[in-house]
């Protein structure tokens, strides 16, 4: 900038420089809280993307917001649920978005290309869509300049990882996969003693949701992926990073259970798993042995919680065991019965000068992460190795995307196992 520049413009220049639009593709559960024309039936009510990002506007991280879905006859709907549970709801919280498609396009699949077109370089994108679009929307993105964060699974190969991974460094973006769990105050303190306790050799861990998710996703659910892509993402990543530069997955083999997904009332494709189990072996540096064995569902019952998750894992000289769906507190009600309440996830309760108070919890510090490391690469204030080291990005989750590959292959083939293989530098390399 020139010196000459009055000093009223370089300061309006500047925070324009530095704030960004975002883009958020994917217009359901997550990001809204609302699917198939109602508020969701879940603990998320009201979304976490859209309500995080509309916080992140009013702290002066974001100006404008898009959103984008396949079908633009439910945006009058959508709208109208933004305004009554967040923007009557909390104080000062803007929900105003720029909508595509057209409130009377019923299907437009490749409406993100033009909300992504509408933005400028270092801008972000998210995206919270059907697991076989992430990496058209993604790669799309980064070849627009963008930064992205997406949703678990990035993608559901090994290659398309690499893909995605080489065109990031290539255009020096941001890609983040929104690993929330990483930001669990109990998590994040567990991977410290994890990696004190020497070898790894134990790991189990379990998720669930309970069969109404079946209609949530009934668009995907046994067509496009699995629960294991869905819900195993989870616990598979948090192990891979607890294990960083210790220990390494060789070899992985699937085993399924099945009945009640393809069942009435639900009738998915045929072949629809109820539950999926990894059972992974691991290599320390010390070449001794581990094992890993990762179960994910979603046919639990209704209970006190909407996801059962917790993991145990040993070492040689330690072990930890975290559940994080019961943390103590329990609420009960007429309408409700008895629920285990989890704020460290999500806080929807206002403060006490009305608005969102939710940011210590690690569903919103996963997104201001990521917004805060994107503003930080287009200042140049920070590199992507740096951030490598830091956040979930592709680099640092490529582990868990070629065991739940793996894990996929090994159910296709009949159990059969898979290996994993690396190249001279100890990078993963290919499956076999």
């Amino acid at each position: 900038f020139s010196p000459k520049e009055p000093l009223d413009r370089l300061r309006s220049r500047r925070k324009r420089d530095y704030q960004m639009d975002c883009c958020l593709c994917g217009t359901g559960e997550y990001t809204t809280g609302f699917c198939h024309d109602a508020q969701s039936k879940s603990d998320k009510k009201i979304g976490v993307v859209g309500l995080c990002m509309f916080e992140l506007r009013r702290l002066g991280f974001i100006k404008e917001i898009s959103l984008v879905g396949t079908n633009g006859t439910k945006f009058p709907a959508i709208r109208q649920h933004l305004q009554k549970n967040i923007t009557d709801v909390y104080a000062g919280l803007d929900t105003t978005v720029r909508t595509f498609p057209a409130d009377d396009e019923p299907r437009a699949p490749e409406s993100y290309k033009e909300a992504i077109d509408k933005l400028s370089k270092g801008d972000v994108v998210t995206v919270f869509t059907p697991d076989d679009t992430h990496f058209a929307i993604t790669k799309y993105a980064i070849e627009k300049g963008m930064h992205v964060l997406v949703t678990k699974p990035p993608v559901k190969t090994l290659a398309e990882h690499k893909e995605l991974l080489q065109l990031a460094e290539k255009h020096n973006v941001l890609v983040m996969v929104e690993m929330h769990k990483r930001w669990d105050p109990c998590y994040l303190d567990g991977r410290a003693k994890a990696r004190a306790y020497g070898d790894f050799s134990f790991f189990q861990s379990f998720m669930s949701q309970p069969k109404l998710q079946l209609e949530t996703f009934k668009a995907w659910a046994g067509k496009s992926s699995d629960i294991s892509y869905y819900l195993n993402s989870h616990h598979i990543d948090l192990h891979a990073w607890y294990m960083q530069g210790i220990a390494k997955p060789t070899s992985v083999t699937g085993l399924a259970a099945t009945g009640v997904a393809v069942s009435e009332p639900y009738n998915c494709p045929e072949g629809t798993e109820d539950t999926i189990t990894l059972a992974t072996t691991w290599v320390n540096n010390s070449k001794r042995l581990g094992h890993a064995v990762y179960t994910a569902s979603w046919i639990a019952p209704k209970a006190d919680v909407h996801s059962q998750q917790r993991f145990h894992l040993m070492s040689h000289s330690g072990e930890i065991v975290i559940d994080q769906a019961h943390r103590g507190y329990t609420a009960c009600s007429d309408a409700g019965g008895l629920a285990s309440v989890n704020p460290l996830y999500m806080s929807y309760a206002p403060g006490p000068d009305g608005h969102f108070a939710g940011h210590r919890g690690y569903g919103y510090l996963s997104l201001e992460a990521f917004v805060k490391a994107a503003t930080a690469l287009n200042k140049g204030e920070v590199t992507l190795p740096q951030l490598d080291d830091r956040l979930p990005t592709l680099r640092s989750t490529i582990l868990s995307t070629a065991i739940l590959e793996a894990g996929r292959r090994s159910l296709d083939a009949g159990g059969k196992t898979v290996l994993l293989r690396y190249d001279e530098h100890g990078d993963i390399q290919s499956l076999e």
